[in-house]
């Protein structure tokens, strides 16, 4: 699993019908790309009764300082099912905790939405479509612990099955993760944009002689499923939130 990204420079060729003697457009520096991409993801801690605990992932959308509210779109197994519960939010680099309320759960996909007071952070712009191969980044938190960047690639692109799309919604990346992740953004890595959120992973089972009866359970690679922006969207806009994206 990589779990780290080398920090570098990203160029971008100049196009075709560029005026001679422009200069080449890049892209951002790596550093600066992975600090933006920070700044909009958000841990989350929920608190059950019965002193059960969940971890997840999210990522900052919209603010809007007039309404005094954020919203975050993280996994929906992570809010299921709709218990008495306190949901917590601390943005990446922060101490500050704030409490969350549920503002929307899917009723298609595993997608949940949820609400806080204005926080220091700066909302991830979406970007719909991504092509089969494209590089990204995945921003989590797994097992309630620290963030992690992780690479990969898309590795599936939504379609009828049957069918080979090379671009539009992406459903499978390759990026490894594990619990806790849920939610986390799934990035391009060169632009920065959100193309979605981690829904889960499928994993394979791993006997060890002496765990008999405890199997590991292992990420099968290229197996991580996505909610893509486009789903997200859809969502978003039954909230009346779409006014308050950045732009």
């Amino acid at each position: 699993m990589r779990l780290a990204v080398a920090l570098g420079v990203l160029a971008l060729a100049a196009g075709g019908c560029a005026p001679a003697g422009a200069p080449a457009l890049q892209a951002p520096d790596r550093t600066e790309l992975i600090g933006r991409i920070l700044a909009s993801t958000v841990q989350l801690r929920s608190e059950r009764q019965g002193g059960i605990q969940r971890a997840a992932s999210g990522v900052v959308v919209a603010l809007d300082a007039r309404l005094k509210r954020a919203w975050i779109v993280t996994a929906r197994h992570f809010v299921d099912p709709p218990v008495s519960q306190r949901i917590f939010v601390r943005v990446a680099g922060s101490t500050t905790i704030l409490e969350a309320t549920v503002a929307l759960v899917s009723r298609d996909h595993d997608l949940a939405v949820i609400t806080t007071e204005p926080i220091d952070a700066s909302p991830a712009r979406l970007k719909e479509a991504a092509s089969l191969g494209d590089e990204i980044l995945v921003v989590a938190f797994p097992w309630g612990q620290r963030v992690t960047v992780v690479a990969g690639i898309v590795s599936q692109i939504a379609a009828p099955v049957g069918q080979i799309a090379l671009t539009g919604p992406p459903g499978l990346v390759d990026a490894s993760v594990s619990y806790g992740s849920s939610g986390g953004g799934v990035f391009d890595a060169r632009s920065g944009e959100l193309i979605g959120i981690v829904e889960g992973h499928r994993t394979a089972k791993v006997a060890i002689p002496t765990m008999e009866g405890h199997p590991l359970q292992l990420p099968v690679a290229g197996e991580t499923s996505v909610i893509a922006t486009a789903t997200i969207l859809r969502e978003l806009v039954d909230l009346d939130v779409r006014q308050f994206l950045p732009r």
